[in-house]
């Protein structure tokens, strides 16, 4: 990795004179902090004035990688979960704070790994602590898979009983569209299209940290992602031989705007899917191959993605491409 000098911080008091790391999985990329002790005193302020990409480092979010006992508030977590020792803190690009990032996961198990944080060989598996709760991270040669835990409806007697919860107005497309609200445990709103012109005809321009002029029925309370899915049918896996269904979708990140892949988001589109198409019980597939303009992810729902016992399962890359020191 590059070594290369941050800019100028007026605002980001608390993190000057410090070492970050920039990487990125699927082109969702964030900025880490290694701070095992949480002695950095961090704002929302100076986690934007970081993140943003003109007069900062730029960033879709900040993750300060820190022991899970020296976490301010974690102790009870410490104790009920000991395994996972590390605790991703993770910070939107607005300072706003996030309960859980799958992209951000794999590549918090990445530095673990390649710092010697942790030593993760390929096969084998680190729980970490988040605020969605723990999470367990398995090293498959140069893709991670992350158990995500399991899928909820945000509006369940209304989902189950039409498919969908929220009429979502989008900038760029035509009238209202039918949509069904996912918690992975962020909130995500997931709006089947037609075709992919439709996908590419949505004006996310300028959305950057805000939903407006996205417009929602009802409105999340807590705000909330917007996932929109172009199905594509489904191949057959050439190792299988088993159904898996292909889409292509594009993101807006709630506190962030518009980006190249959402891990969380991702996992929620899988679910709409497969509740979409399972009108039969086992009927739809269980894994699923989602194209974002980062790339590629791997999502497994198994059977019943909404079942207690259910865990979706989110495969895909991380890249770690800098290291910052800021003056």
């Amino acid at each position: 990795m590059p070594d290369t000098s941050g800019p100028s911080q007026g605002s980001a008091m608390g993190l000057q004179g410090r070492e970050l790391l920039k990487g990125h999985a699927t082109l969702n990329d964030f900025l880490l902090l290694i701070d095992p002790d949480c002695r950095v005193a961090l704002s929302a302020d100076d986690i934007a004035a970081i993140c943003d990409r003109r007069a900062g480092v730029g960033a879709d979010g900040l993750v300060r990688v820190v022991r899970t006992e020296a976490l301010p508030g974690a102790r009870g977590f410490a104790d009920a979960v000991p395994e996972a020792q590390w605790f991703m803190d993770y910070y939107n690009a607005d300072g706003t704070v996030a309960e859980m990032c799958g992209n951000a996961a794999r590549l918090f198990a990445h530095v673990l790994d390649a710092e010697g944080l942790a030593a993760i060989p390929d096969g084998q598996s680190l729980t970490i602590g988040t605020r969605g709760g723990a999470r367990a991270i398995t090293r498959l040669g140069d893709l991670w898979t992350v158990d995500m835990g399991p899928a909820r409806l945000a509006h369940p007697q209304r989902a189950q009983e039409e498919g969908w919860d929220t009429a979502v107005v989008v900038p760029g497309l035509e009238g209202p569209r039918a949509a069904l609200s996912v918690r992975m445990p962020n909130p995500h709103t997931v709006v089947a299209l037609a075709d992919e012109e439709e996908l590419e005809a949505a004006d996310f321009a300028g959305l950057r940290g805000s939903d407006e002029p996205v417009r929602y029925d009802p409105r999340p309370e807590a705000g909330t992602n917007l996932e929109l899915v172009v199905p594509l049918g489904e191949e057959a896996d050439p190792r299988t031989g088993r159904s898996v269904g292909v889409a292509r979708l594009r993101i807006l990140e709630r506190g962030v705007g518009e980006t190249g892949s959402c891990g969380t988001g991702c996992c929620a589109a899988a679910v709409a899917l497969s509740i979409w198409s399972g009108e039969e019980a086992g009927s739809a597939p269980q894994d699923y191959r989602l194209l974002v303009p980062g790339g590629e992810l791997g999502v497994h729902v198994g059977a019943d993605p909404l079942a207690p016992d259910a865990s979706v399962l989110l495969t895909g890359p991380a890249r770690l491409t800098a290291r910052v020191r800021l003056p």
